[in-house]
């Protein structure tokens, strides 16, 4: 009589092995250095790649051509700056030739400007710096806002097209921060889209990205864009027109800049605060 209940304990054990292996194996699945499927690896299906790659050719198509009928110059020295020196010597470059060629510059400018935007080619911050020192507060001021808005909506349709497997890839902890912040101030969104482009609370790269994802109305998009990037461009511009005394881009940005965007910020968003707190009460 003793023989069955051996065979139970045995199975018994060899049962909880099995669930422990299955646990360990799902636990190495869910781990970031666990094997993940190959759609996984690459979120994107053949038709939003094909999409990607056409949109790209054709902004491309579209940049070459406006490049093919300015004035000649001279090619070799013309470079996006990664450095601060760079941008100086590209400076010294450009400064003759923006004043022999406004309208033609002006259009390049732009162009190259709302390119790096939409596809979020870094060194936009540089272009930012470049329009202060060539052309000024006011005007670089208007040239930045402008670019930065125009290839910001560019990112947007281009999200809204493709964009949802990849930001869900990308960041997908901060996307449902993201979601769960807005779903909360859909009576203020103005406020708190303003709050966040004036702030470095998120970068402006996923809010491009993810606000079409989350139902983000495109005309708040648009406005908080356009009004809430004049602080930031303020400071880059105005930083252009002293490039000699600029020795990093992570000077920019020092204590006393980062608190007085977070000061305008807090007046943005203090009324849906107040609003919040009237609610609760």
């Amino acid at each position: 009589m003793a023989a069955p209940r051996n065979l139970t304990v045995d199975a018994g054990v060899r049962l909880s092995r099995d669930e422990e292996s299955a646990a360990v194996a799902a636990k190495e699945d869910d781990s970031p250095t666990g094997k993940k499927p190959k759609f996984e690896r690459f979120p994107l299906t053949r038709w939003e790649l094909a999409s990607a790659i056409g949109v790209f050719l054709i902004f491309s198509a579209g940049l070459f051509c406006i490049y093919s009928t300015m004035p000649s110059a001279e090619y070799g020295k013309l470079k996006l700056p990664r450095t601060v020196s760079d941008l100086r010597m590209l400076k010294d470059h450009l400064a003759s030739y923006s004043n022999d060629y406004p309208a033609q510059f002006i259009l390049g400018y732009c162009s190259t400007y709302i390119f790096m935007q939409t596809f979020m080619i870094p060194g936009t911050i540089f272009m930012s710096l470049l329009a202060g020192a060539l052309f000024g507060v006011v005007k670089g001021l208007f040239l930045v806002v402008f670019n930065a808005t125009a290839g910001a909506c560019s990112c947007f349709f281009l999200s809204k097209l493709i964009g949802r497997p990849l930001v869900s890839w990308l960041w997908p902890e901060k996307l449902r921060f993201f979601q769960a912040e807005i779903a909360k101030r859909r009576e203020k969104l103005l406020n708190y889209m303003l709050f966040l482009r004036v702030t470095p609370t998120l970068p402006n790269l996923f809010i491009n990205l993810a606000s079409p994802i989350v139902d983000i109305p495109f005309h708040v998009f648009f406005l908080a864009t356009l009004l809430g990037l004049i602080p930031a461009a303020y400071i880059t511009v105005r930083a252009g027109l002293a490039l000699g005394d600029l020795k990093s881009v992570k000077d920019l940005y020092d204590f006393k800049t980062l608190f007085v965007l977070f000061l305008i910020g807090s007046l943005i968003i203090f009324p849906t605060i107040l609003k919040r707190k009237r609610i609760y009460e």
